[in-house]
């Protein structure tokens, strides 16, 4: 099993990792074929904090919900909407996937607009079939986090305690359509844009992205232009004008604002943290 190096480049922009930050190794990985339009992505940190430090993880999260197994826990998450932070304190690990937009619904038989901006016990939504994917996970991970079998060993465990929810509805097909057309449309940057596409008039666009999001399509489209302005400001070196004007802002301080009340920290400050 490979490491799905050029995912990682797609996932990074969401990820407003401190470039200072080397508390942590991260390993990702791609669904297995099977769980295509289902399971996106897996990824595996395995940190180490010296005492009496902390590493905040800050994460513009996707749309989509995610299942964690970690030493001491194990949980179902919602869909953040605001910033997602993760602070890491001494040596651990964690085993995550982060699920397709259609599969949060199919998992928790709830709309996805109960677990907005908070997270449950997996057993909560799995069942027993959820203790058992956490103690294979932790008895896979006991001896060596690093090592790849037991990667390989605590995927596998994920996959069959998730392969009972197969396959995807076609409202969940539909769903992720709308998704991937959003986020990657730097052009789209309204809602009627997307019902247009679609066909969905805004009443029932805003039922199907509450409903198998937990959020609203104008939260989609903020989403995806300020992971763009996080990648465009560590990497482009353009002025703060120009990044505004690509993502289609009326002008400068609108995106500023925007930027600053999700992440804590102005475009000007951010671009200075990364900057070479």
């Amino acid at each position: 099993m490979k490491s799905d190096s050029d995912r990682l480049d797609a996932i990074a922009r969401a990820h407003l990792k401190d470039p200072r930050d080397a508390s942590h190794r991260m390993h990702r990985y791609e669904a297995p074929g099977e769980f295509a339009g289902f399971l996106q992505w897996f990824w595996i940190p395995v940190w180490s904090v010296p005492p009496g430090q902390e590493a905040p993880q800050k994460v513009l999260q996707y749309p989509n919900s995610l299942i964690v197994v970690a030493q001491d826990y194990a949980r179902f998450y919602g869909v953040v909407a605001g910033l997602s932070t993760t602070t890491l304190t001494g040596d651990g690990w964690a085993v995550g996937v982060a699920c397709a937009p259609s599969a949060g619904y199919l998992l928790a038989r709830a709309p996805m607009s109960e677990f907005t901006d908070r997270a449950v016990d997996v057993g909560e939504v799995l069942g027993d079939a959820g203790h058992v994917l956490t103690d294979r996970v932790r008895t896979a991970m006991s001896d060596d986090p690093m090592s790849p079998a037991a990667h390989a060993d605590a995927i596998a465990a994920f996959a069959d305690a998730l392969r009972p929810h197969l396959p995807v509805d076609a409202e969940g097909e539909l769903v992720n359509r709308l998704v991937a057309f959003v986020e990657s449309r730097s052009d789209v940057t309204r809602v009627a844009q997307v019902c247009g596409e679609f066909g969905l008039s805004e009443r029932a666009l805003q039922r199907l992205v509450h409903r198998r999001i937990g959020l609203t399509p104008k939260w989609l489209i903020q989403r995806r232009r300020l992971q763009e302005a996080a990648e465009r400001l560590r990497t482009s070196g353009t002025s703060l004008a120009d990044v505004a004007a690509a993502l289609g802002y009326a002008d400068q301080p609108h995106f500023s604002r925007d930027f600053s009340a999700v992440t804590g920290m102005t475009p000007r400050e951010f671009a200075a943290l990364h900057a070479p």
